[in-house]
């Protein structure tokens, strides 16, 4: 991965892949006939193990292991999750992988004990969810995907438990988009230490280092840091319209969208003619399936500022809305 590679990953703002995801799901059918393409298929469950930033050996390793039991070659992924508990048996990540890799045999069982030896892992009562899911048992699976976001849920496995929760939605969660550029001599180290050396610069600093803190922390998968992050620019300078946008949007819930439009509406009414105002209420429009109201708030960007970022970004959705119609 090079370094412009990790920048974009973890701080970028332009490039709307997320959304153009997002229209395609939005589009795609009824929420009865959507739900499939968010929770996983009967039979085998699957498997992800949310190793976002990490790059070390064993994070390498796990993903070999569960690229192996996603392409359909289970024994070797079994083979694989073996090796990494034989040389570390603490591996969480590599338990879950060898009890989901064991299906049928002893999945359940294996995943219980787990649950009882780390009970605050979104990790494990995700797959746990899975595995009952894919077992036919809906009711156990929704409890535990419940669980996984009530007690981890600033993690990768919260936000797939919140997406399974909430199948009629987009998957994951919009993001902030600011034209915020990772500091030079960042640009070199690892995602990790990326995220680590911004935090740092965020404890100290102002408005423009809690926004890339933030941004960084939900491309990072930990919603609940990135919303602190974002409400501390918000409380920094309450001035700050984009510290104040990237505050209701990181507060954006499946279950309470409320919480982020309640505070986006009022600020449409302060600043009409902010193409990055209308962007971010017409992108979460589309998170909830809303998408003629995404399409007015996006024509409104293009007509505000039409050669700016943001217009450029809503022409890009409105053309792929467009497309996915016809």
């Amino acid at each position: 991965m090079s370094p412009r590679t990790r920048v974009r990953l973890l701080a970028g703002a332009a490039g709307l892949l997320t959304a153009g995801i997002v229209v395609g799901v939005t589009l795609m059918g009824d929420s009865e006939e959507s739900a499939p393409e968010q929770r996983a298929e009967r039979g085998r469950p699957a498997l992800e193990l949310g190793l976002s930033i990490r790059d070390d050996a064993e994070a390498r390793a796990l993903r070999a292991a569960e690229r192996a039991y996603d392409g359909g070659d289970v024994p070797a992924a079994r083979e694989r999750f073996a090796a990494i508990l034989a040389e570390n048996p603490d591996s969480l990540e590599a338990a879950v992988g060898a009890a989901v890799a064991a299906w049928p045999e002893g999945t359940v069982p294996q995943l219980r004990a787990l649950a009882e030896r780390a009970p605050t892992s979104g990790l494990v009562r995700l797959h746990l969810g899975l595995a009952f899911y894919s077992a036919g048992n809906d009711g156990a699976a929704t409890a535990q995907w419940r669980e996984a976001f009530r007690a981890d849920p600033d993690t990768p496995a919260a936000l797939r438990a919140e997406d399974l929760l909430h199948p009629d939605m987009a998957p994951g969660r919009p993001f902030f988009y600011a034209a915020l550029a990772l500091p030079p001599e960042l640009e070199d180290l690892s995602l990790e230490e990326q995220l680590a050396a911004l935090g740092r610069r965020a404890r100290s600093g102002g408005v423009r280092a809690n926004l890339l803190y933030g941004a960084a922390l939900q491309r990072s998968g930990r919603p609940v840091s990135a919303e602190a992050a974002f409400a501390r620019a918000a409380e920094l300078d309450p001035d700050n319209l984009p510290a104040q946008i990237a505050d209701a949007v990181g507060r954006f819930e499946k279950a309470d969208p409320a919480a982020a439009f309640s505070r986006l509406g009022p600020l449409t009414e302060e600043h009409p003619r902010s193409g990055m105002l209308r962007f971010h209420l017409g992108l979460l429009l589309l998170w909830i399936r809303d998408v003629e109201g995404a399409e007015i708030q996006l024509e409104r960007v293009d007509n505000a500022k039409p050669r700016g970022f943001y217009a450029r970004e809503a022409r890009k959705l409105l053309s792929r809305l467009e497309a996915i119609r016809t």
